[in-house]
């Protein structure tokens, strides 16, 4: 794809970190992400998970919906979808030409010093298609932070921070409440920010500055009884009764007991839309809850032969600890499975072995392409580190130079297989199982009547 190579080549964000590019771009284009109104979700882990659950609702309730998510899983036209399905090729790489020769003009006038950095002319390249799909509400989710983050030049009807963990720290700060001051910079005056279970002191941050922008804090758990009443392969089946109404009993569509916290969010987030003319009534609620298609979240695959693999995008700490939780309430006494795994540089590798350490066994280290990932051998040492620092290295660990490798050695040691670390590792890992496009068939459900 020539487009998206030419955009790859650009500057990493991590060098230039701010809203001026973005505000000059979306300023020449027309404004775009004023075409339709936005909700901007945030947080460090679970912010896919709810604005993918949002998103089916809102389609669900008869809205037109348009998304943007980032990183991709398989195909960069992922990151953009229209009604729930990736925008095709060609419109994908219509729309690159026409911000690249935005940004020209931009460049010979002036507007712009510099040329935008990639997330940046993802952002306006997203905006620019929900416009030309004329969806009557975008779901962006926040790539980094939310202060500064190129999302931001939008102005949301409603917004949410889903959770706030130690990542990306070299931008965001070193504790969890300097963490949560820069995602809480995505605050609007009177407009409702939906909190989720954040520590004590990452939410005095965000109180703090929402508070000092005038939003309209809503506590996603407050008031809000959740009863569950079933546990089946690692899906809750819950009953949520808010102040307004009672959702359930519904089973979860995405895996993993800590989807009831996303739950809140999301319930409150839709339930919160109605101030901004988006009625979602219980039916479509439920529709969201138990039928969003959000791939590569604790995704449970089923291949020939009685194999499994389960695949999951953890990629920092906290991501692990939910993916530890979840395989061991599977598991169940037998035996740890096998884990893949791979981890870009700048990842808290040890912190993420030292969660799933005591829930898997094996441990075949591998490493995805491109700049960003952490070279196997390198990683190998990394990982040996930290279950030395842990558990005293009793288990074996192998080093395959390919995601392929990987799996194939994972696959003679047992007949289910974990998959996690980083949401690129996962990105070479679906075609090697049949799943080149996780999101086939989304976007074909029908829709729920209010």
């Amino acid at each position: 794809m020539a487009g998206y190579d030419r955009l790859l080549k650009r500057d990493p964000l991590r060098s230039r970190y701010d809203l001026a590019r973005i505000g000059a771009l979306v300023e020449a284009a027309g404004h775009p992400e004023r075409a339709y109104p936005t909700v901007l979700v945030a947080g460090t882990n679970g912010k896919g998970s709810v604005t993918a659950v949002v998103e089916r609702a809102l389609r669900a309730a008869g809205f037109r919906t348009g998304r943007y998510t980032s990183p991709h899983l398989v195909r960069p036209e992922e990151r953009i979808a229209i009604d729930g399905v990736p925008v095709a090729a060609d419109a994908f790489e219509a729309a690159i030409a026409a911000f690249e020769g935005t940004e020209a003009r931009c460049l010979a006038a002036g507007t712009l010093t510099d040329p935008a950095t990639f997330f940046e002319a993802m952002t306006a390249i997203a905006f620019d298609v929900l416009r030309q799909a004329r969806v009557e509400i975008g779901l962006i989710e926040v790539g980094l932070g939310g202060r500064l983050d190129a999302t931001n030049v939008c102005d949301p009807v409603a917004t949410a921070i889903v959770s706030i963990d130690l990542d990306h720290q070299a931008l965001l700060g070193e504790t969890r409440a300097a963490i949560a001051a820069e995602k809480a910079g995505i605050a609007r005056a009177g407009v409702p920010l939906v909190v989720g279970d954040l520590s004590d002191d990452a939410l005095d941050a965000v109180v703090g500055v929402a508070g000092a922008a005038g939003a309209r804090l809503v506590y996603a758990a407050e008031g809000v009884e959740c009863v569950v009443r079933d546990v089946a392969d690692g899906h809750l089946t819950i009953t949520l009764d808010t102040a307004t109404r009672t959702y359930g009993p519904v089973r979860l569509a995405l895996g993993g007991a800590h989807q009831a916290a996303n739950a809140f969010v999301a319930v409150a987030l839709l339930e919160s839309l109605d101030d901004a003319g988006f009625h979602v009534g219980r039916a479509a609620v439920e529709t969201g809850l138990s039928a969003a298609c959000w791939p590569g979240r604790l995704d449970l695959v089923t291949l020939d032969g009685g194999r499994t693999l389960l695949l999951d995008a953890a990629h920092n700490p906290s991501g692990a600890r939910a993916l530890a939780a979840h395989v061991a309430a599977l598991s169940r006494g037998a035996a740890r499975p096998p884990l893949v795994f791979a981890a870009s540089k700048d990842k808290d590798a040890e912190a993420m072995i030292r969660a799933l350490a005591s829930s898997v066994g094996d441990i075949v280290v591998t490493a995805f392409g491109g700049e960003r990932g952490e070279p196997a051998e390198v990683l190998a040492g990394r990982v040996r580190a930290a279950l030395e620092a842990s558990d005293g290295g009793a288990r074996r660990i192998h080093v395959a130079t390919s995601p392929a490798d990987a799996l194939a050695l994972a696959w003679t040691l047992s007949p289910h297989v974990i998959v996690a670390g980083s949401i690129f590792l996962l990105g070479e890992v679906y075609p090697l199982v049949g799943r080149a496009d996780p999101f086939a068939g989304a976007g074909t459900e029908a829709r729920t009547a209010g």
